[in-house]
């Protein structure tokens, strides 16, 4: 996927600045990977992993990699709106931490657990993320449709803590420097006025 600047992408309905509460709740992929560019930007509080879309019998990470749960990998992504807008958190989300065009993957990680999503977290949120997506499609921004689901969010669970803070405790890891190490890249390099001024 080609790296779009803040520039490139559409502005959101105003509709979506009041919606939320300063919290949004993204499926992207890995949740390694998307909390990895998300603990960066400005503004954000608190990123946790974790999954949603399932019951929480089925909440655990073996069983969510069979794919068979319904449960997404996520990150829950509080924010300052005073610091940071939703509006360009999710920019962030479409342009950087992934590929929103796959269906049901991102790159060689493959099933419904690593599909693109919004759980919304009200009415005006999901409506507002809906609306971005026909803009997002209606403009052309991307090579293929926009793939992302947006529906309400039922629950959120926690990952194992195992999980959390992965790329930052594990940077020699291979996945980690072969599909988070260029997220990151990306956001310092065509975002880096969105980032901490140092990293934390």
């Amino acid at each position: 996927m080609a790296t779009l600047t803040a520039e490139q992408l559409p502005d959101l309905a105003d509709s979506l600045a009041a919606a939320g509460g300063g919290r949004l709740v993204l499926g992207g992929g890995c949740f390694w990977c998307t909390e990895a560019v998300f603990v960066l930007v400005d503004g954000v509080t608190e990123v946790t992993p974790g999954y949603a879309g399932g019951a929480a019998a089925t909440a655990h990470y073996a069983d969510v990699c069979s794919g068979q749960t319904g449960h997404a990998e996520v990150i829950d992504v509080r924010f300052d709106p005073s610091k940071v807008s939703a509006e360009t958190l999710l920019k962030i989300f479409f342009a950087v931490a992934h590929d929103p065009t796959q269906v049901n993957r991102q790159g060689h990680d493959v099933g419904t657990q690593y599909r693109s999503a919004v759980f919304a977290v009200d009415a005006a949120q999901a409506a507002g993320v809906r609306d971005y997506i026909e803009t997002l499609n209606a403009a052309g921004v991307f090579s293929a449709p926009v793939a992302t689901e947006v529906t309400a969010l039922e629950a959120f669970y926690p990952a194992e803590a195992a999980h959390h803070d992965y790329a930052r405790r594990h940077p020699g890891q291979p996945y980690i420097q072969g599909v988070a190490a260029p997220k990151v890249e990306k956001l310092n390099r065509q975002w880096g006025g969105f980032c901490r001024r140092a990293p934390g």
